[in-house]
């Protein structure tokens, strides 16, 4: 399994990633939101690199030219309500893309514990193709495995892409352990040390929903 970290490389995505991890400057929901996209949308011309390939002939008013263009047949599913603004970031680039959504949320039982709960899926089937499940945040990596689960209901896809803003090490461990290694990478921007006894993720940025939505009862 492939694990790739951007903020290994200097680019500027690193400077989004400083915008929505500030305390000074998150409080912005619009311009959080919109960081948000733009790491989507980084993060998925990337990611286009590594899709299959081949040359198509388009007509021009002048002639014919040859462009080289992706194959696959993409699916993006999104964990909601956080996930939004990044899904929007991956259909800015993958603008034919089929879409799935999926909502995962952590049910409590006290204070600390909590079960991860999945009530709704909408997605195509997606036998064959190449599924990206995407979610900011990946703090232990629970919601990112039912979510897959959920997801295999409508199908076996080719390969899968787990993309995530911030993670946790302890996160990026359970994918690797609960995943299919052959067929699956992780693309993270960054990688966070660890979680606190509320599994969010230190020093991640918070709550990435509440940052872009606003607080919820």
């Amino acid at each position: 399994m492939k694990i790739i970290n951007f903020a290994e490389t200097n680019t500027v995505l690193n400077q989004y990633i400083a915008e929505i991890r500030d305390v000074k400057i998150q409080g912005d929901r619009l311009r959080f939101r919109r960081n948000i996209e733009r790491i989507g949308a980084i993060m998925a011309y990337e990611i286009s690199k590594s899709f299959a390939y081949s040359v198509k002939h388009i007509e021009t008013p002048l002639g014919t030219a040859p462009v080289s263009t992706p194959d696959n047949r993409l699916v993006i599913s999104t964990i909601l309500r956080a996930g939004l603004p990044f899904h929007q970031g991956f259909l800015s680039y993958f603008d034919s893309a089929e879409n799935a959504f999926v909502s995962a949320y952590r049910k409590y039982k006290d204070t600390l514990k909590f079960d991860i709960n999945i009530e709704y899926i909408a997605s195509p089937r997606i036998d064959g193709k190449t599924l990206l499940i995407t979610d900011p945040m990946l703090a232990t990596g629970g919601s990112m495995e039912l979510t897959y689960q959920a997801m295999l209901t409508k199908g076996t896809p080719a390969e899968i892409h787990v993309a995530s803003i911030i993670a946790s090490r302890q996160a990026v461990d359970h994918i690797v352990a609960t995943f299919p290694d052959a067929s699956t990478t992780v693309w993270c921007a960054a990688i966070d040390p660890e979680i606190n006894a509320h599994s969010y993720i230190v020093p991640g940025l918070g709550d990435a929903g509440d940052l872009a939505f606003g607080e919820k009862e």
